[in-house]
């Protein structure tokens, strides 16, 4: 399995940032506008102190990791993984499934590798199924965790935003009765508290739970196509019928190299 820069995630990223601020700069305003220390404050530091008290600290010190998930993700080639669990039907065919013991160490995806190495060592299909199907729960419940904390986050931020919005107006409305300007300039100002809790909510936090839940679907498809290689060698299924049904997984573009 390798990682490599998700392109998208970043293109997404930049294109996001450049079309809202973007408009901003176009339709006059300045960037040092938006740059107001209080307000970020209030949604950076009130988004993460909420996240800190919604899950565990382990977790939460784990965001940083998290998101270099979404932007380096894990990618396992499925086509290839299937060609390797056809050539793995043919030596089975050849020898014995007894036989690839010798050959475990060459295999580089550590779920085939244990898979295959519990069929060698004579547990029944039933068994192996349980124990597959239930490792496989076990990483969709952590990896699930994991993309709801940027969920979570995302649910926070706005009313971080709302929250300094409300208090930079009882700040502003506390001086009415002032220069008419600068009162005009304070309620300008509170809102800006809204637009970073509504901006990192949803060009940030929540793009990255999608982003981590659509990984963990294609390395939940993997997973599924290396159980059911291992039970199709197992029952002895020819090397054929078992990378045909594998390749049936695959959505049509896919199969066969289409």
């Amino acid at each position: 399995m390798s990682k490599s820069l998700e392109i998208g995630t970043v293109a997404g990223l930049v294109v996001g940032c450049l079309s809202i601020f973007g408009s901003f700069l176009l339709e006059g305003g300045t960037m040092d506008k938006l740059i107001l220390i209080p307000a970020m404050m209030i949604v950076f530091g009130g988004t993460a102190a909420t996240a800190m008290i919604g899950v565990s600290l382990k977790q939460f010190l784990a965001i940083p990791k998290f998101a270099m998930i979404a932007f380096f993700a894990p990618k396992e080639d499925v086509r290839k993984l299937i060609d390797e669990i056809g050539e793995i039907a043919k030596q089975v065919r050849r020898q014995s499934l007894l036989a690839m013991e010798k050959e475990l160490p060459k295999i580089q995806n550590p779920f085939l590798k244990r898979l295959l190495g519990l069929a060698i060592d004579g547990m029944d299909p039933g068994s192996l199924r349980t124990v597959a199907e239930s490792e496989m729960n076990y990483v969709a419940e952590r990896h699930n965790a994991n993309a709801s904390v940027f969920a979570k986050m995302g649910g926070y931020a706005p009313t971080m935003g709302i929250i300094g919005t409300v208090m930079g107006l009882i700040a502003t409305l506390s001086h009415a009765g002032g220069e008419p300007t600068e009162l005009i300039k304070g309620i300008a100002t509170a809102f800006i508290a809204t637009l970073w809790g509504v901006f990192t909510a949803n060009i940030i936090f929540l793009p990255l739970s999608d982003k981590l839940k659509n990984i963990h679907a294609e390395e939940s498809m993997a997973m599924e196509v290396v159980l059911e290689g291992v039970l199709s060698i197992q029952a002895g299924e020819a090397p054929g019928i078992t990378k045909a049904k594998l390749q049936s997984m695959l959505p049509a573009a896919q199969q066969e190299g289409r």
